[in-house]
Parts: C-alpha cells; sequence; structure tokens
C-alpha cells in the first residue's frame, strides 16, 4: 500500500526534488504551495507541472498561514508523514519585509502544528537553517551547540520555529524532527541564490556582487543529497529506538538534524567552480559584509550519519557543473 506525505512547499526548490524523490519511490503526494511572487512565479509552475506528470501527486495552491487549510488536509488525507518546507526565505529580503516572515514562517508553521495536533502524523519533519547557528564561531556546527544569537529576522523566525515544535513534541508527543540545512544548491534552484545570481551575471558577461570582499565561506550541499538525508530521516522517528536517545530532547521526540556536505568552501573557489563550468572569468564588484549574513557555516553531519548511515557526498565542481548544464537548457543560453 503506498504510503502519503503532505509536503509544503512542494514547488519550490527543494520542495520540487523532494516530492519527485518520493513519487519515484511510490509514494503519493499532497503537495501545497502558494506559488508566491518572491521570485519568478513561472519557475515554480513549470516545477508543479513536471509533478503533475505523476499520477500520484495532488497539487493544492493555498497559503499555509490561511485559517482552515491545513487542517482540513490533515483531516481528509491523514498523511503518515508531513515535510514542511514552505517558508518565506532569504535572509537579506527579511531587512526589507519582515511581516511576511512572521506570517508564512511563524503564523504558518502554528497552523501546522495546530493541525498535526488533531490529527497526528507517524512523523512531522520541518525546516530550520544554519543561520539558527547565528553569530556561533566554534565550527563545524554541531546540533547540541547552544543557538541564540541570530543575526538575521528570517534566522529567528525559524529558530522560533524549532522551539514552537518542541512544545507540541512535548505537548502532544508529536514526532518532530527539524532539519537545518546548509547552502543549498543545485537544478532548479533559487534565483535569489548566489549560484543562481553567478552563473546568469557571468553569462551575461556582467560583474557579480562578491559580499565581505570575498572573505567568506559556506557549506554548499547539492540538493539531490540533502533529498537523500530528508528521505532516510522519514523513518529514523524520535523516540521509537531506545538506543537514540542521546540526539533527543529528555522531555520531548524532537530532534534537531544538520544536512550538510561537512565540508566548508571558501566563496571564491565556489565562484571559481562556476568559472569552470561556464567557461568564462568572473568580473567581481568587491563590496562589504551585507546585514545580517555570517562569514561562513560548516556542518557536524555525524548525527544525520549515525541516524541514516548516509554522508552528503556530491564535490562543489561536480554539482555547479550541474546547475550550469541545467541553467544552459533552461534559458537557452
Amino acid at each position: 500500500m503506498s504510503r502519503m506525505a503532505l509536503i509544503t512547499g512542494s514547488a519550490g526548490f527543494i520542495g520540487y526534488h523532494l516530492s519527485d524523490r518520493l513519487l519515484s519511490d511510490g509514494w503519493t503526494i499532497i503537495g501545497l504551495d502558494a506559488l508566491t511572487d518572491y521570485y519568478d512565479v513561472s519557475l515554480k509552475e513549470r516545477r508543479q507541472a513536471m509533478l503533475q506528470q505523476n499520477a500520484g501527486f495532488h497539487a493544492v495552491n493555498a497559503r499555509i498561514e490561511t485559517p482552515g487549510v491545513l487542517h482540513d488536509l490533515m483531516e481528509k488525507h491523514r498523511p503518515d508523514a508531513v515535510i514542511h518546507l514552505a517558508a518565506q526565505a532569504g535572509v537579506r529580503y527579511s531587512i526589507d519585509n519582515p511581516e511576511s516572515y512572521v506570517e508564512a514562517n511563524l503564523i504558518g508553521t502554528f497552523r501546522l502544528l495546530e493541525a498535526m495536533r488533531a490529527f497526528p502524523p507517524a512523523h512531522s519533519l520541518l525546516a530550520s537553517t544554519s543561520s539558527a547557528y547565528g553569530a556561533n564561531t566554534q565550527m563545524p556546527y554541531a546540533e547540541t551547540m547552544k543557538a541564540d544569537t541570530q543575526m538575521s529576522f528570517y534566522a529567528a523566525t525559524k529558530k522560533s520555529n524549532e522551539v514552537m515544535a518542541h512544545s507540541y513534541a512535548h505537548l502532544y508527543d508529536l514526532p518532530t524532527t527539524m532539519f537545518r540545512f546548509f547552502t543549498v544548491y543545485g537544478p532548479w534552484g533559487r534565483p535569489d541564490m548566489a549560484l543562481f545570481k553567478f552563473t546568469k551575471a557571468i553569462l551575461e558577461d556582467r560583474p557579480i556582487d562578491v559580499y565581505n570582499h570575498g572573505d567568506m565561506a559556506r557549506d554548499f550541499t547539492y540538493v539531490t543529497d540533502l533529498v537523500d538525508g530528508i528521505v532516510r530521516l522519514i523513518d529514523a522517528v524520535p523516540g521509537q529506538d531506545p538506543l537514540d536517545n542521546d540526539s533527543l530532547s529528555p522531555v520531548a521526540p524532537h530532534r534537531i538534524v544538520n544536512i550538510g556536505n561537512s565540508n566548508s568552501v571558501p566563496l571564491l573557489d565556489y565562484i571559481a567552480a562556476v568559472e569552470e563550468a561556464t567557461g568564462r572569468k568572473a568580473q567581481m564588484n568587491m563590496m562589504d559584509m551585507q546585514p545580517g549574513d555570517v562569514p561562513a557555516t560548516w556542518a557536524d553531519a555525524s548525527l544525520l550519519q549515525g541516524l541514516t548511515g548516509y554522508k552528503p557526498k556530491t564535490p562543489v565542481a561536480e554539482g555547479v557543473a550541474r546547475f550550469v548544464e541545467w541553467y544552459r537548457d533552461y534559458y537557452q543560453v
């Protein structure tokens, strides 16, 4: 019998790849997405249209913060797993439009928690971010580190989601896994992210903006590696294995898991990979650090490996080349 998942943000970058993977594994997917205009809606529509070619995918276009939407979906479908990816993304945009983060990330997640309280899935899995580590300078980042110094409102809302979900896990015995994603990239990526911007500008012979004068590093995680980690974690339900208690909250079936490549890559090396893949040199516009940004990220992914036996592995040069190939094909350049 087919298993069913409710995936919020299913027409998004990660949501599309995850939905596609689970469909290929035989799952039935209820895909909820608002198709907002934060970036090019046609990209979201194209992803959703591809998913709809599979009879196991059922699209629902609505906002997660709209009262009743998630409650009704949970009541009707009673999914085995809920994977919550819908959010207002972006560090810099949270400075310009913080209210959209309150609506989608705080109120929207609250609506989901209430819906799951009424109709509990076997496992709920919610997206957080490596930005939750904030001003921490000790690296690699481990899930056991204190994370109370978020540097952007976006990060603050995602850390709040972790805390909100913990309270529901405790109060209502809802098994919950929070993912902290580390700079995800790959085909069908978001136009507001660095790789998309770099590739577009370089192919159009325009300069790229390089923040903190290039003195930055990120743990870049290829999207299908991230999806592999999520899929394997679906059956690693918190609280079901007496040996997994070291990673759990002491009072709830709740855990936080990093999903990253375990390799912090200098920004200039990342740009060099784009140059190699495009066959062109980048013109670099060196700029100061942007408000809300952190200089570096680096994941300790040993918990993910311990729970699932899996470790993300795609080298940056390979992942960037796949993205550039997709970009050239999609935009015919």
